[in-house]
């Protein structure tokens, strides 16, 4: 497959249209080009990283994770954790506020903790050892547990996918799986709903209220300081507007500049591109169990033996290989979790005929494959492409749709059959902050109904992911995620397609971007 080519020299960028978009923007205002649209605000009900981004800038945490991934108090001023390890008492700060001017109380933030907990995969391990919460008063609360779970801090603290975030209790009682329409947040930022136009514009205006923590800042910890009256997110779809947006000023941050474009962006004035994090991203397949084919095990796996991880890349990415790695398995490379175990399933020959024979064992009858493919994030569309074209060696049946990112992720949670709406087959990625551990660790969940879309049941792992959590030591922990990783290559919940480090351009005078593997707004300023 050929990867998309938009630009070829630098300069085509010199001919690039300009974009008709706003004049004169400010020093107190920021504009940015983020990843895709924020189809849905809802920062617990979607994993979707857009949704998570827009949720730090509205939203306060108990607890946030420095730049080594060490938890430290946020809204937070302080807890006590019982002898018997079963109690933890967590006392809030001083000058916490809501954007409608109403004081953060504890049973707040028990409500959200419970919302949030029903969604995300460290949240759901607190639930089952969960004995209660209760607000001790409007400052504190408590955790009482059936046993102890000495990740409590860290699972409060996540910052990757489900984060947990505090709402308002009138917001965070409803029900987890249906999208909230009220945004008052606890964050540093203000979300102007009346001006959020889905697939155009979302608005963000300085929440004067907001009491930062005195320390510096620090990825999500420490003092959360906005130097801008006002930050805009502009959805622009076509690549070339918005290199033409970056180069004329008429934009400030571009999140995700596509592959293409990067030798042409580093050569413009005024212009810095520079990966944000070295922890990358992981690219992979995902697969629906629910439904035939692949709620057969050796449809996954025939998949799975013919991935050329580098092909994904290329497709993607293209030829410079300082922005991606392959070789990758289930956990984050450079993470404590990360094994050899089994590498051959996706570093190994790839074996067309092997996997073609798993299809007729495994009684493929023609079933329609669908393939939910995204227009608006070229990566992902180029994942989708190369898959379609896996599938078809393979003699299956497919289905190629393709729509905008919010489509897809409205779709991707149907649990309907293909004919009635259903899907098949999506690609997304993962921030290797979520992937570093059985903790946050989405695609491996297999706990049925309750798992990340695709929803496999596999009670092995669930174990598996269980002697993780009651390690006692990190031989242990070694041990679990080595046998994850073994299982994985065994039941494929999804298939690993590699490790991208996503680079994006910022004008030369927005300082003080705090290193991230997503975009913080505090603390930047524009000169």
């Amino acid at each position: 497959m050929k990867r998309r080519s938009l630009l070829a020299g630098a300069a085509a960028v010199a001919a690039l249209p300009r974009p008709s978009l706003a004049q004169g923007a400010g020093a107190r205002t920021l504009k940015f080009i983020p990843e895709g649209n924020l189809a849905n605000p809802d920062p617990i009900w979607t994993t979707t990283t857009v949704a998570r981004n827009h949720g730090y800038m509205v939203y306060d945490t108990l607890f946030g994770v420095d730049s080594k991934l060490i938890p430290k108090p946020q809204m937070c001023d302080g807890y006590d954790l019982s002898d018997d390890k079963l109690t933890w008492t967590f006392k809030l700060r001083d000058g916490l506020k809501f954007h409608d001017g109403a004081p953060v109380r504890g049973v707040d933030c028990t409500a959200s903790i419970a919302r949030w907990a029903k969604r995300d995969a460290f949240g759901q391990r607190l639930l089952m050892v969960l004995d209660s919460m209760e607000s001790k008063d409007d400052r504190s609360f408590t955790v009482k547990l059936k046993q102890p779970f000495p990740l409590l801090v860290s699972a409060l603290a996540k910052p990757a996918a489900n984060v947990c975030f505090i709402m308002p209790e009138r917001v965070a009682k409803t029900d987890a799986f249906t999208q909230i329409t009220d945004f008052t947040g606890s964050g540093p930022l203000r979300f102007l709903r009346n001006e959020w136009t889905p697939g155009s514009l979302a608005s963000y205006a300085k929440f004067d209220g907001y009491v930062p923590r005195q320390e510096p800042p620090d990825f999500v910890a420490g003092g959360k300081v906005v130097n801008f009256d006002r930050i805009e997110w502009n959805i622009i779809t076509d690549s070339a507007t918005s290199a033409a947006a970056i180069q004329t000023g008429e934009e400030d941050w571009w999140q995700t500049p596509i592959s293409d474009l990067l030798p042409q962006l580093r050569k413009m004035r005024g212009v810095t591109v520079k990966p944000m994090t070295s922890i990358g991203s992981i690219e992979v397949i995902r697969f629906n169990q629910l439904h035939p084919p692949f709620n057969n095990v050796k449809m996954r796996q025939a998949v799975l033996k013919v991935v050329n991880q580098k092909e994904y890349m290329q497709a993607a990415y293209g030829d410079d290989t300082s922005l991606y790695k392959t070789g990758v398995g289930v956990f984050t490379p450079g993470s404590p979790a990360e094994s050899s175990v089994g590498m051959e399933a996706v570093d190994g020959p790839r074996d067309l005929a092997a996997a073609k024979k798993l299809v007729q064992e495994a009684g493929y009858k023609g079933e329609k494959i669908v393939i939910i493919s995204p227009t608006d994030y070229p990566w992902l569309e180029a994942f989708c492409q190369v898959a379609r074209d896996t599938l078809i060696k393979l003699g299956l049946n497919v289905d190629y749709q393709a729509s905008d990112w919010g489509t897809v992720v409205q779709r991707r949670a149907s649990k309907e059959p293909v004919e009635k709406g259903g899907w098949s087959i999506f690609c997304t990625g993962w921030e290797g902050l979520n992937t570093a551990d059985p903790g946050g660790h989405y695609p491996i969940l297999g706990n049925g109904l309750d798992a990340w879309f695709g929803w496999p049941t596999d009670a092995k792992m669930e174990q598996l992911r269980t002697d993780w959590f009651n390690a006692p030591d990190a031989a242990a922990q070694k041990k679990a995620t080595d046998a994850i990783q073994a299982l994985v290559w065994e039941d494929v919940p999804y298939v690993p397609l590699g490790q991208y480090f996503q680079p994006a351009a910022i004008r030369t005078n927005i300082t003080g971007v705090l290193d991230s593997p997503f975009p913080i707004f505090w603390n930047a300023k524009k000169g």
